[in-house]
C-alpha cells in the first residue's frame, strides 16, 4: 500500500470523508457555548472546540472500528471500512485515536483547570461506548452522555464551574442522540440481532418508531423550557419550530422502517441541530 493509499484508508477510519458525526457531535457543543458566553463566544474559544470536536470524533471513530473489527466484516454497511478489510491493523487505530486524543488535550491548554479535569470523563466516556454494545440494552444513551460532554466543559470555560442548569441542556442533547442513533441502528437491526449486538432499535422492539418521536418531543420540552428560564425570544423558538418539522418530516422516513429511508432520517438530524443553533446564535444576536 502506497502513502496515498494509506492515507486513504486512514481518512476512511477516521470519518473524515461523513462530516455527519463531526456535525451531530458540533451542534450541542455550539448550543452550549452560545448559552455560557452570552451569544458571545471568544474567537480562541470558538476554535479550540470546533477543533477538539474534529479531533475527539475521529478519535472515536478510530475506537469504534477497533472495537467492532470483529463484527462490521458481517454487517453490510461496514463490511468495506479500513479495519475489516484489513487496509488499517488495529494496532494503526489504537495509535491514531490516541494521538489524535493528545492532540485534543493540547488544545485545551489555555483554558483553565475545571476544562482539563472535564476531559477526562469525556475521553472515558468516547473511548467505552463502543464496547457497550456488548451489555448495555440502550447504548444510545450512553453515547449520548460522549456526544454532549462539550457542553459542560463549554460553560467550565466561561465559569470555571458547570452551573446545574448546563446539565438541562446536556439532557436535552441525550435523549436527541437516542432518537437519531436509533434511526441509524434501525438500518443495521437485522444484522445485528445476528451477531448479538445489543441497540435501541433492537430494545424498542415495535416501540422504535414511537421511541424517536417521544425522545423527539422531550427534546424539544427541554429546550424550550431551557430557553423560558433563560429569557430567550421569539426567533429561539422558531428554531424549535423549524426543527419540530424536520422530526416531523423524518417521522414519514422511518414509520416504515425501511433501511435507506431511516438513514435519511438519520442524515437529515443535522438540519435539527442547525435549526436550533441558528435559533439560538440570532435571538443572541438581536439583543445587541
Amino acid at each position: 500500500m502506497n502513502l496515498k493509499q494509506r492515507l486513504n484508508a486512514y481518512e476512511r477510519l477516521l470519518r473524515l470523508d461523513k462530516p455527519i458525526g463531526i456535525l451531530l457531535l458540533l451542534w450541542p457543543t455550539l448550543w452550549g457555548l452560545w448559552f455560557a458566553a452570552g451569544g458571545h463566544p471568544p474567537m480562541m474559544v470558538l476554535w479550540i472546540f470546533v477543533l477538539g470536536t474534529v479531533l475527539m470524533r475521529s478519535a472515536g471513530c478510530a475506537i469504534n472500528d477497533y472495537a467492532d473489527r470483529d463484527f462490521d466484516g458481517h454487517v453490510e454497511r461496514t463490511q468495506h471500512r479500513p479495519l475489516a478489510t484489513g487496509e488499517v491493523s488495529g494496532r494503526e487505530a489504537v495509535m491514531l485515536a490516541a494521538g489524535l486524543a493528545i492532540c485534543a488535550f493540547l488544545l485545551i491548554l489555555p483554558l483553565n483547570k475545571t476544562v482539563m479535569l472535564l476531559s477526562v470523563p469525556a475521553v472515558i466516556l468516547a473511548a467505552s461506548y463502543p464496547f457497550t454494545k456488548r451489555f448495555f440494552a440502550i447504548p444510545q444513551a450512553y453515547l449520548g452522555l460522549a456526544f454532549g460532554f462539550g457542553i459542560p466543559m463549554a460553560y467550565a470555560a466561561f465559569y470555571d464551574s458547570v452551573p446545574p442548569d448546563a446539565w438541562w441542556l446536556f439532557a436535552a442533547n441525550v435523549v436527541w442522540t437516542i432518537a437519531y442513533d436509533t434511526e441509524y441502528a434501525m438500518v443495521d437491526r437485522p444484522d445485528d440481532v445476528k451477531l448479538g449486538i445489543r441497540t435501541s432499535a433492537i430494545t424498542f422492539g415495535r416501540f422504535d418508531v414511537a421511541a424517536v418521536m417521544l425522545c423527539y418531543g422531550l427534546m424539544l420540552l427541554i429546550l424550550a423550557l431551557f430557553g423560558r428560564a433563560h429569557g430567550m425570544g421569539w426567533v429561539f423558538y422558531a428554531g424549535l419550530i423549524v426543527a419540530a418539522g424536520c422530526m416531523g418530516y423524518h417521522y414519514t422516513l422511518i414509520r416504515g422502517r425501511e433501511g435507506k429511508p431511516c438513514f435519511r432520517a438519520f442524515l437529515h438530524n443535522n438540519w435539527v441541530g442547525a435549526a436550533i443553533f441558528a435559533g439560538i446564535a440570532l435571538d443572541f444576536a438581536m439583543r445587541t
